[in-house]
């Protein structure tokens, strides 16, 4: 009975915490975990991606991002093939086994565009950047926290929408109520239908002073099917 008395006054504590904590001051605490010395608006590596698909080949991705210089490099390698897709501020490359005059078809089967390789950019510097890009302009982080229960585990639980020009989706980020680590991020292109999907965060690699997630596995909302799972296995200076 003394046991089941503590762990409601525990949850019942939690709870009311979550209640006085404003979400501004929950995403606070969660970037003085994961970023305390402000070092990612002045971000400058090369990280190593592996990304495991079910039944697909593994593929291998070597990212460098330099936030001051506004430059991006992605260069992956499947199925015996290697794409580099570089962009230098407004300036964009793209190559094939190391060449950069790639035919039409070629460019469709390897997915090689400079739209594409914006969207590598914005995908790569939004999820490693995750919580500090949430301070970005067009972030619009809910005041109210709330303490929910996922997949058998307790979070602290932020809500953020985006501003028209910025993005659609609805995000709800998880965090740890003792750490304030980010543990769990789900997104909803239109939630009254389960769509979107959820991504599990495990292990840490810290790179200057900043804790990175190590594995980021990827389901669907609507049956919980598992679509992926990418694994930073190094980051290292420029």
């Amino acid at each position: 009975m003394k046991y089941i008395s503590f762990i409601i006054l525990v949850f019942f504590s939690l709870f009311s915490f979550a209640q006085e904590l404003t979400g501004a001051q929950l995403l606070d605490k969660a970037i003085k975990y994961h970023d305390p010395n402000g070092n990612w608006s002045t971000f400058e590596g090369n990280l190593s991606v592996t990304m495991k698909t079910p039944d697909k080949n593994e593929r291998v991705s070597e990212i460098t991002i330099n936030l001051i210089k506004e430059y991006f490099q992605v260069t992956s390698k499947k199925n015996g093939s290697v794409v580099k897709q570089t962009l230098d501020k407004d300036n964009c490359h793209l190559t094939l086994n190391g060449k950069s005059t790639i035919s039409e078809e070629e460019q469709k089967k390897h997915g090689l565009s400079c739209e594409r390789a914006k969207m590598f950019k914005n995908y790569y510097t939004y999820l490693y950047g995750l919580p500090m890009k949430l301070k970005d302009k067009g972030t619009l982080v809910d005041p109210k926290t709330r303490l929910k229960k996922f997949k058998g585990k307790e979070y602290l639980v932020l809500k953020v929408n985006y501003k028209q020009d910025v993005g659609k989706d609805t995000w709800y980020f998880y965090f740890d109520p003792k750490t304030y680590a980010m543990k769990v991020y789900q997104f909803f292109h239109d939630e009254t239908i389960n769509d979107g999907e959820y991504i599990l965060l495990s292990d840490e690699l810290e790179y200057n002073q900043i804790k990175l997630p190590q594995n980021r596995a990827w389901y669907y909302n609507k049956n919980d099917q598992h679509l992926g799972t990418d694994i930073l296995t190094k980051a290292s200076p420029l």
